[in-house]
């Protein structure tokens, strides 16, 4: 057996004041523990044991299903956690690499656990820990060496007397045990401590006291940074962005200011793609390339075609084709598909509807379930009216259609080939192929009508409101 990986995720996460468990945090569009999960897995392991606590049935939902769990009823500390899953992985062999990580480490990369594993594996400690210095390790257990830097022991930050705490080599919880050791000191551990817990790192001073090696081995502090409340959340995702972006610009994705471009890991980028300030890209997103992105885009669940440009818009769950434009100030809800070449322009929403290849809606105008042919134009201020108080209806427009400015569509209704409306109707009957559908009253010009109204309130109250009288003062210049 090479080797097995306990992780650690019973804990309540107090700290955190929330009502969510801890390790179920979002990081950059995953929970806390599935980064870590996911690196252990990559380290290659044959087991993975999980030890559950506060909302257990939650955190089992978003592990893999290779992965085991068993439940720590008692928050009794880390040593105990440990048992429990020792307890329920069974029979290990003497020398079997046993990794015990926190489950609120989530930078924590597979190539260190992988190191760490190689390097027990080819040694003769009964125990690898991983340590870090600290500029300030307030808060973190303190790693203990002699005069010879031999690792000697662990003592936790609140039971350090005030030269240890001067210590900034800190503890980062990360260990590869052996087997065999590991159960017998955890067998002899005890609860001397202020918190009265039973302590994994006092199993690292039994085993010094046993004479058994135990190597110590460093890690950038920043790969093992702990998530224990909002603050260390928010610098732990601060960290994991900027390693998304860094990825995805080595790749070829251009960034003009990444400090203020938002990426989380789910999101694939082809390389030249184009982002600018104040993108915010989440969920499972695809942009193809040469796709140009903002500034100000949010953009959830959907596909950005070739060539693409999407600006100060929005864009939930939806297909955007490739050199479409859409923006700026669109709204691009859930179901919709924009084929190529075409445009949903300024001010204009879509709602469970395909705009055809080169079709136009520049501005204006609410698209909600309907179908637009290609070529088809859509003049400023159309509206289809898609709900009649119970249910949905469809708008159809064929190909190179051309709806007039401000018509309302009342569905279900359906605007043939090369048909058009006027401008300002109302339509609720088919329009066929080739037609004018023109909707509205006649227009009749009332002559003499401002001279009429003026004398009929001049009468009334004795001003002068003809056209060529001089606008009186009203008090608020």
């Amino acid at each position: 057996m090479s080797h097995v990986v306990i992780i650690m995720a019973a804990g309540d996460g107090v700290r955190m004041r929330s009502e969510t468990p801890k390790v179920l945090h979002p990081l950059a569009g995953r929970p806390i523990l599935s980064w870590i999960v996911e690196a252990a897995a990559a380290s290659g392991p044959e087991r993975m044991m999980v030890v559950v606590g506060s909302g257990a049935r939650r955190v089992r939902s978003i592990l893999p299903r290779r992965v085991e769990t068993c439940v720590q009823p008692e928050r009794r500390g880390t040593g105990h956690a440990v048992s429990v899953a020792m307890d329920a992985l069974g029979e290990l062999p003497e020398r079997c690499a046993v990794v015990v990580l926190p489950g609120d480490v989530p930078l924590l990369s597979a190539e260190a656990i992988t190191g760490a594993v190689e390097a027990h594996r080819s040694g003769t400690a009964a125990a690898t820990m991983l340590t870090a210095m600290a500029d300030d390790p307030t808060g973190y257990g303190r790693v203990l060496r002699d005069a010879e830097g031999q690792l000697r022991g662990v003592v936790e930050h609140v039971d350090a007397t005030e030269a240890e705490r001067e210590i900034d080599e800190i503890n980062t919880s990360i260990y590869v045990f052996s087997a065999g050791p590991l159960r017998d000191g955890l067998g002899r551990i005890g609860i001397g401590n202020r918190q009265g817990e039973h302590y994994l790192p006092d199993v690292i001073g039994v085993m010094v006291g046993d004479g058994r090696d135990v190597e110590g081995r460093l890690i950038p502090f920043g790969d093992s940074l702990g998530v224990n409340d909002q603050a260390q959340l928010a610098e732990a995702s601060a960290r994991m962005r900027r390693r998304i972006l860094n990825r995805h610009m080595l790749a070829g994705v251009k960034m003009d200011d990444p400090d203020r471009i938002y990426v989380e890991a789910t999101v694939r980028l082809a390389p030249g793609v184009r982002l600018y300030p104040g993108v915010h890209l989440e969920g499972e997103v695809e942009v193809e390339e040469g796709a140009t992105l903002g500034p100000d885009v949010h953009i959830r669940d959907s596909r950005i075609g070739a060539g693409a440009r999407v600006w100060y818009s929005v864009v939930r769950e939806a297909d955007i084709g490739p050199g479409v434009e859409v923006g700026p100030y669109a709204s691009i809800r859930p179901g919709t598909r924009i084929e190529a070449g075409a445009k949903a322009g300024t001010f204009v929403e879509m709602k469970n509807t395909r705009l055809g290849k080169g079709a136009k809606a520049p501005h204006l105008s609410y698209l909600g379930d309907a179908d637009v042919g290609e070529g088809a134009n859509v003049g400023a201020g159309t509206i289809t009216a898609n709900y009649d108080g119970y249910q949905k209806h469809r708008t159809a427009i064929g190909p190179g259609a051309q709806i007039g400015s401000n018509t309302v569509l009342v569905a279900p209704v359906e605007v043939g080939e090369q048909g058009w409306t006027g401008a300002g109707s109302t339509i609720t009957r088919p329009v066929e192929s080739g037609a004018l559908a023109v909707e509205r009253s006649q227009q009749r010009n009332i002559r003499g009508y401002a001279g009429r109204r003026a004398a009929r309130y001049r009468e009334s109250d004795g001003k002068d409101r003809s056209p060529s009288a001089t606008p009186e003062p009203t008090g608020d210049s």
